[in-house]
């Protein structure tokens, strides 16, 4: 099968966090839909954003701003105030379909339900670089066993899987070698030290 150079079209999702004061990270998604073959004028079909601060001691989302930059309809930045209501939620268990209830289909805007859909995991993983930025500084940092989002996740985060195992030997999230090495490795050390 052949296909031509031009793509027809190209969606980028990109996440950026950051940390912020009293224990609060801010994360933003950007999506953009594009049509490379379109006229300049016609190609950026979506651009869109959506921010939120999160605390990260309960993981709740204290803060949210939808941002439609480029958008098909006049009409499209009508919706954004709705996703204020991301505000209160929390980002750990029942995050999704607490989403999907407010914001899918006519009750929002599909571009930024998808972004809000992406925050989610990316606000767990930007806690849990956060917490890691914390113990390598040396200052106290939440759990990891604490984290929200992270137990069930997957294969590794089961409650009998691979990651708890090696935090109760030892273990400190953000140190070491990538990939983090087999559970062989950490077993023989003994459990790990308080405040860890």
């Amino acid at each position: 099968m052949t296909r031509p150079e031009l793509p027809l079209h190209r969606r980028t999702i990109t996440v950026t966090a950051y940390a912020e004061a009293a224990g609060e990270i801010s994360v933003e998604a950007e999506l953009s839909d594009v049509r490379p073959w379109a006229e300049p004028s016609a190609g950026v079909v979506h651009r869109m954003a959506l921010a939120v601060r999160v605390r990260l001691a309960d993981m709740v989302v204290v803060h949210a701003d939808a941002d439609m930059r480029s958008f098909p309809h006049a009409e499209c930045p009508l919706i954004t105030p709705v996703f204020d209501g991301l505000v209160g939620l929390s980002v750990a268990a029942g995050y999704n379909r607490a989403i999907q209830e407010r914001f899918r289909g006519v009750s929002g805007c599909s571009h930024l339900h998808e972004l809000a859909r992406a925050l989610g995991p990316a606000v767990v993983q930007a806690a849990i670089s956060a917490n890691a930025g914390l113990r390598y500084a040396g200052e106290q940092a939440h759990d990891p066993r604490s984290t929200a989002g992270v137990l069930n996740s997957c294969h590794i985060w089961a409650p009998d899987g691979v990651g708890l195992r090696k935090l109760d030997l030892g273990w400190v999230p953000g140190t070491g070698p990538r990939p983090v090495p087999p559970l062989r490795t950490f077993e023989g050390r003994g459990p790990r030290a308080s405040g860890v």
